[in-house]
C-alpha cells in the first residue's frame, strides 16, 4: 500500500517556477498511489493570480494521472480568491486549512430581504 503523498507550496511562486513545479508535481503523482495527493499551501500567505494558475495546473497534472488534489493550511485570502474566480469546487481544501466559523450572529439583526415603506402620497389599494 502506497503512504500519502504530499506537496509542499512556498512563497512566492514566480512564472519562471510553474515548469518546475509541474514537472515535479508529476513526478509526485506518477509514486503516488491512487487517490489523494495533499498539497501543503500555507506558507502561501499572499496568494495571486501566479498562485491560482499554479493550483489550477497542478489539479489538472492530478486528474490527468487519476489523482486528485487537496489543498492543506489554505489562508482565508486564497480561499477567498478561489471563490472568487469558481475555482473552490475543483481545488477542494482540506480540514486542516486553519479556518474554523467563528463569531455569533448579532442581537436583534434582522433577517436580510427588502423592506418596503409607505409613501404618503400613494393611495391604498
Amino acid at each position: 500500500m502506497h503512504e500519502r503523498q504530499r506537496l509542499v507550496l512556498s512563497h512566492p511562486i514566480d512564472l519562471d517556477d510553474i515548469p518546475e513545479l509541474c514537472e515535479r508535481a508529476r513526478a509526485l503523482f506518477d509514486r503516488a498511489g491512487r487517490g489523494l495527493v495533499d498539497c501543503d499551501v500555507g506558507a502561501l500567505d499572499e496568494p495571486d493570480a501566479v498562485t491560482l494558475d499554479v493550483l489550477a495546473r497542478l489539479q489538472l497534472a492530478a486528474r490527468r494521472r487519476g489523482r486528485r488534489l487537496r489543498l492543506r493550511g489554505a489562508c482565508g485570502e486564497l480561499l477567498d480568491l478561489l471563490a472568487f474566480v469558481g475555482l473552490d469546487d475543483a481545488l477542494p481544501c482540506g480540514c486542516a486549512s486553519g479556518l474554523e466559523p467563528s463569531g455569533q450572529p448579532e442581537d436583534r439583526e434582522q433577517a436580510l430581504g427588502v423592506q418596503e415603506e409607505a409613501d404618503p402620497g400613494d393611495r391604498a389599494v
